[in-house]
């Protein structure tokens, strides 16, 4: 009978996961890692969608680095909330959720330029990177470890990406200019 009613208490109840981290460095790298997250999932819809609307004399090499790149940053999503959550936090619950939350702008234009579309990406890749810095930060400080040892795997990821954006933007720029100055 104690089981069952162990069981049913389990229902009722929110989840208190163990930790050592003391509860305002929860609270507060809880909140951080919850921005990260909406920020990541505004980033990954971005770059899916100038994944599906990328189009010119490029398009497949651009079409396969998005594509390469948004399952890169998904893939992060779950890890990010995972970490929350084995701290004792709560994540994000609905799309209102990370609207309220994200930093990195959402882009609803109808078309927009390839050059354009690896411009918006390489930055917001950079923004990534620092945020991420200032979330390391705050692991340090709370003596989140192993938290803090993920953010400089995503870090890496970010610049990563922003290296390869920057490598295709400085390319199509090049040659825009060489084809304008042959004319």
């Amino acid at each position: 009978m104690t089981n069952t009613k162990t069981a049913a208490a389990s229902r009722v109840t929110p989840l208190h996961t163990p930790t050592d981290l003391k509860s305002n460095a929860v609270q507060e790298l809880a909140g951080a890692l919850n921005v990260l997250l909406a920020d990541m999932f505004a980033l990954y819809l971005k770059t899916k969608n100038f994944h599906w609307h990328i189009s010119g004399p490029h398009f497949r090499d651009y079409h396969l680095l998005l594509d390469e790149q948004g399952d890169q940053i998904f893939a992060a999503t779950d890890a990010i909330a995972e970490r929350v959550r084995k701290i004792g936090g709560t994540t994000l619950h609905s799309i209102g959720h990370i609207a309220r939350l994200q930093r990195v702008a959402d882009n609803d234009e109808g078309y927009v330029a390839p050059e354009d579309m690896l411009a918006e990406l390489l930055e917001d890749n950079r923004q990534l990177a620092i945020s991420l810095r200032g979330v390391h930060a705050l692991c340090d400080e709370g003596g989140d470890v192993a938290g803090a040892s993920l953010i400089e795997i995503w870090i890496d990821e970010a610049e990563r990406r922003a290296w390869f954006l920057l490598i295709h933007e400085t390319f199509v720029t090049t040659k825009i200019e060489f084809l304008l100055h042959e004319t």
